[in-house]
């Protein structure tokens, strides 16, 4: 049990450096947390890419913390969606699989009345399940998300029925960027009503965005920002992204039509809007008061990305190297992260929501099981890390850290790694410790019997 204590000490304490008591504003920030799609992890500047160009995401580097040591629970959209939302591991909210029409890998084109009862339509997060919007709306705040949801499309799995007061996006894994479809089916949503719209989609979720904050400046607001970008096209007859020209004009030296020009072309256009909506918060001098967060939801695959030494094998769904499940993150918060700062401490996604409603003042109720921990201390250089520890579990492939060893068994490769001394896991110690080996596949049993014994959640699990 995790309760959200932490806000009034937070009030407090000093903050950065050279802080006092005096200094701490009394006032709950704003928070914004943006979420990519399938970004490898040095494609962001201020990881070491020599090709992105991300002026935006390099100045929130430069005015925050970065974290090299941050895990997603899935390599997969929809369970690692799901456990931001929660704070809980995919296994105990019960959404550990892919929302998805699997036919389309065929090339099956959905009628409407097939369409009616397909996954896309019928599964998503289970109700019983309180979101970080559930928590923050209740403390007050107002809640929106603006891009991919990716929790269910069926109206009582949309956010306007989860905690959000304002929905703007796809509710389903992936959509064309232009026409909005998903393999030929409209899914571009208003709050709970289908829309048609022009445009190229990451950048009207920008729009959304700037107008939800100057809608609400005057109130606390919580906005999740889950951009589309820069995952792939989801149409079945035409793959390409396609971005705006102006963005592919930002990469002179490289074909326009090749996959990974169009990638990079895509993050540039999201890192346009977030300078953007960064340069709304100092205009509308909320930037002091604003906690801005950065994330993707899954490592990807090598070839389009660029995940440097960091393994990535395996199709999406199995794809649990450090590649595939550790993601560049940086957090924001002006006065009280210290800027400029580096973190490598062992964080995951599955510590924001305990994070978010700490801040916020939000209540968690006592009964509420999560799986993470506040990590503002951490992100302030104040404390350590009490995570020592993740498990993975992605059909056929299972995985686990503890400490600076992480075991993996799944199709594309096995064995167990040393992450400080070999973070691209090219040396499988398990003949040379087999006594570690089977104290962390112990640990990992361990994890999987609590998540058995937990309540049953759906919409995957037998119950």
């Amino acid at each position: 049990m995790h309760r959200s204590t932490f806000f009034l000490a937070v009030l407090a304490l000093p903050f950065g450096s050279g802080g006092s008591a005096a200094d701490v504003r009394p006032e709950r920030p704003n928070v914004i947390v943006i979420v990519s799609d399938n970004q490898g992890y040095r494609d962001l500047g201020c990881f070491g890419s020599p090709e992105a160009v991300t002026p935006h995401f390099d100045r929130l580097a430069a005015e925050g913390v970065k974290g090299l040591q941050f895990y997603v629970t899935s390599p997969a959209c929809t369970p690692s969606r799901g456990s931001i939302l929660t704070g809980r591991y995919p296994q105990r909210n019960g959404l550990y699989e892919m929302i998805r029409n699997e036919l389309v890998t065929y090339k099956h084109r959905y009628t409407p009345a097939e369409y009616a009862y397909s996954p896309e339509m019928t599964l998503g997060l289970d109700e019983r399940e309180i979101t970080v919007g559930n928590l923050l709306q209740g403390a007050g705040y107002v809640t929106g998300v603006i891009g991919k949801w990716d929790s269910g499309r069926a109206r009582r799995f949309l956010p306007r029925q989860r905690g959000f007061d304002y929905f703007y996006g796809l509710a389903v894994t992936g959509i064309d960027y232009w026409t909005h479809e998903r393999y030929g089916v409209p899914s571009m949503y208003r709050n709970n009503q289908l829309v048609r719209e022009e445009g190229f989609s990451e950048e009207l979720f920008t729009r959304e965005a700037l107008a939800f904050i100057r809608d609400n400046q005057r109130r606390p607001f919580f906005l999740y920002l889950p951009y589309h970008a820069p995952s792939g096209n989801a149409n079945l007859d035409q793959r390409d992204i396609n971005p705006p020209q102006r963005y592919l004009a930002q990469y002179p030296n490289r074909d326009p039509k090749d996959k990974r020009t169009q990638y990079l072309a895509t993050i540039t256009c999201m890192d346009d809007g977030v300078g953007r909506i960064m340069a709304l918060l100092r205009e509308l001098d909320l930037d002091e008061k604003t906690l801005v967060m950065f994330f993707p939801d899954n490592g990807t695959g090598g070839g389009t990305a660029d995940n440097g030494i960091l393994r990535a094998t395996g199709t999406q769904i199995d794809r649990l190297g450090e590649g595939g499940v550790r993601v560049n993150f940086i957090a924001r918060w002006p006065g009280v992260i210290p800027a400029g700062t580096t973190t490598s401490a062992f964080l995951s996604a599955l510590d924001i929501l305990p994070t978010l409603a700490a801040v916020s003042g939000a209540e968690v109720p006592p009964w509420l099981r999560l799986d993470g921990t506040n990590i503002l201390p951490v992100l302030q250089g104040r404390a350590t890390s009490p995570r020592t520890e993740m498990f993975w579990q992605s059909r056929n492939s299972r995985a686990a850290r503890v400490g600076r060893y992480k075991w993996v068994e799944a199709p594309s490769f096995s064995g167990l790694f040393d992450l400080d001394q070999d973070p691209g896991e090219t040396r499988d110690l398990s003949a040379e410790q087999p006594g570690e080996l089977s104290r962390i596949r112990g640990r990992w049993e361990a994890w999987r019997r609590e998540m058995d014994a937990a309540e049953p959640r759906g919409p995957f699990r037998d119950y």
